[in-house]
């Protein structure tokens, strides 16, 4: 597995996909809704922050993509 988690554009995608805001996602995730916008702004977060807000999205059936031809999201229904 590599240390690959999210990128910020991946997390602002998903976040639209459920409708969910900043503050929505940090509830559910356990992080700072400030943590959150910090990340998505570009900047480095902790490791266990990002998992859990990786973690909170996948929970809600987002699966995050990264290969050869990009990043993206997508719902998993």
């Amino acid at each position: 597995m590599s240390d690959y988690l999210a990128s910020p554009a991946q997390i602002r995608a998903a976040r639209a996909l459920l409708n969910w805001s900043q503050a929505d996602l940090a509830n559910k995730s356990g992080t700072s809704r400030r943590t959150l916008a910090t990340f998505e702004s570009g900047t480095i977060v902790s490791p266990e922050s990002l998992t859990s807000i990786v973690v909170a999205l996948e929970g809600a059936n987002i699966e995050f993509i990264a290969d050869e031809e990009g990043e993206g999201v997508r719902i998993n229904r």
